[in-house]
């Protein structure tokens, strides 16, 4: 088993991997790595190929603060243009050169008597480094229900995340089960090719017009040329984004203008009053993700398309059948029900000082200081750890974010001449009190549904609880009183 050494090393290479790389490199930290599993960076954004995928924030604000991108074609850029900006920004600031393709990690084990972190690859090497930051992010590991019978079914079936691109749904009987944010992007996109499309709903989204269309060749010249254009457009969606979080986190009623807006799309989309039933939700509009999407309803409305909300009751070789009874014949399966993103955090194999497993100190639920460093973890750092999430801005401001407080314990430890920096576990402590007992008023917990940001406990260990600029403000810099350096 070879042994090979680095300062720091990075898991991912999608916006949390390539922006921690860049900003190292920017502060003068040149001795990392990058480690990706896939043939090529993006994470995500990469991995994420189905019909329609789109980012579901405006462009403008979904991308770095250093690095604003004038040329985005549309408000809402599709799947391609975002992959092709995280290469662009990788080759502009020389970060591909740190990057290994095809390189999975398979855990990590601390060497307290090296103080030095032991990275096991997939292909049995071994990398030792001085610090580990974990970017691989919640949205990677695709989640299937379970339904009894899954494995008979004799057809084609897969993940929206891992979409089959060679097979032809042309005049196809097909299934959809969920109704999350990649199936409402991708089901447009089938109902006009398949012969029938049955759409498997549990819970209906609230969905509200989204406010997408091309940006004008004249337009994106402007904000080229016009000094400043690009930041004051980003500015203006910041705020603009922002103002939502007051019913997510202040007071629900104060979402009423949202759902409003949500109701009266669904009206004057679906005329008909049984299927409008059908899918409008019957809990508070942010309890769980607010989607966005012009042609989600239009296409509820094909007489080819039915949605099923009766439950599925069982799968069998060649169809599906629901609770009561009803048997739908289908070619294919495609599961739009989303990822493991609590799970994701705890199926980690790390292994921190004193053979402290990750798992044993989430026993009592996923947490962390600030979302980004765990006791009993030296210099383990996490990008979009828990509740970091968002349910209402771009999470890129929140990684920016958390990158400037990785980078402020870097450098505490070269001003303190430091080894090793870990957080108390009573500062981690106080900080999450503080953050749950805000959670526990939010519409995410008060709202009436069960949603993927919580837990098995019905606990948040998923989303932020407030604005952003809070969590900036609170973060960008760590405190020194609340880490333990050695």
């Amino acid at each position: 088993m070879s042994e090979r050494s680095t300062g720091i090393v990075i898991i991912g290479s999608g916006f949390a991997g390539l922006g921690m790389a860049i900003q190292l490199k920017r502060n003068g930290f040149h001795d990392f790595v990058v480690l990706e599993k896939s043939e090529a960076l993006g994470g995500t954004w990469h991995d994420n190929t189905y019909p329609g995928c789109a980012c579901d924030v405006p462009s403008h604000m979904y991308s770095f603060s250093f690095e604003l991108n004038p040329r985005w074609s549309r408000m809402f850029a599709p799947q391609p243009e975002i992959r092709a900006y995280l290469e662009r920004t990788a080759d502009k600031y020389r970060v591909r050169e740190h990057i290994r393709f095809r390189t999975a990690v398979e855990g990590m084990e601390y060497d307290e008597e090296r103080r030095v972190w032991q990275v096991a690859l997939a292909d049995g090497a071994v990398l030792t480094a001085k610090a580990v930051v974990s970017g691989v992010g919640a949205l990677h590991i695709p989640s299937f229900p379970d339904l009894p019978g899954i494995e008979r079914f004799q057809g084609t079936a897969f993940h929206s995340a891992e979409w089959d691109h060679s097979y032809d749904f042309t005049g196809k009987r097909v299934a959809v089960i969920g109704t999350g944010a990649s199936a409402i992007q991708f089901v447009p996109e089938l109902a006009g090719r398949v012969e029938h499309l049955a759409l498997f709903q549990r819970t209906p989204p609230w969905v509200q017009p989204k406010p997408d269309r091309a940006i004008a060749a004249p337009v994106r010249k402007a904000l080229e040329k016009v000094p400043g254009a690009p930041r004051a457009v980003r500015n203006l969606i910041y705020w603009t984004l922002e103002a939502r979080a007051v019913g997510f986190t202040i007071d629900p009623r104060l979402s009423a203008p949202q759902e409003r807006l949500a109701r009266w799309h669904l009206r004057r989309q679906i005329p008909d009053p049984e299927l409008r039933a059908k899918v409008t939700p019957d809990y508070t509009i942010g309890c769980k993700r607010v989607l966005l999407s012009n042609d989600y309803y239009p296409a509820l409305t094909r007489p080819n398309v039915e949605v099923e909300t009766g439950g599925v009751a069982e799968v069998r070789e060649n169809s599906i059948v629901t609770r009561d009874g009803r048997e739908y014949e289908v070619d294919a399966i495609v599961y739009g029900t989303g990822f493991k993103v609590v799970d994701a955090m705890a199926g980690w194999r790390v292994v921190g000082r004193g053979g402290l497993k990750i798992q044993e100190a989430w026993a009592d639920g996923v947490q962390a200081h600030h979302g980004t460093t765990i006791p009993g973890f030296p210099n383990f750092f996490m990008m979009l750890g828990p509740n970091t999430g968002l349910g209402h801005n771009s999470v890129v401001f929140m990684i920016e974010t958390q990158i400037q407080h990785v980078l402020s314990l870097l450098r505490l430890m070269q001003e303190r001449e430091a080894e090793t920096v870990e957080p108390r576990p009573e500062a981690m402590r106080a900080y999450n009190e503080r953050l749950h007992r805000r959670l526990r008023r939010a519409v995410w917990s008060e709202g009436g549904c069960d949603s993927w940001y919580l837990d098995a406990g019905g606990v948040n260990r998923t989303l932020w609880p407030g604005h952003t600029f809070e969590f900036w403000a609170g973060s960008r810099n760590a405190r020194p009183e609340d880490y333990v350096l050695t």
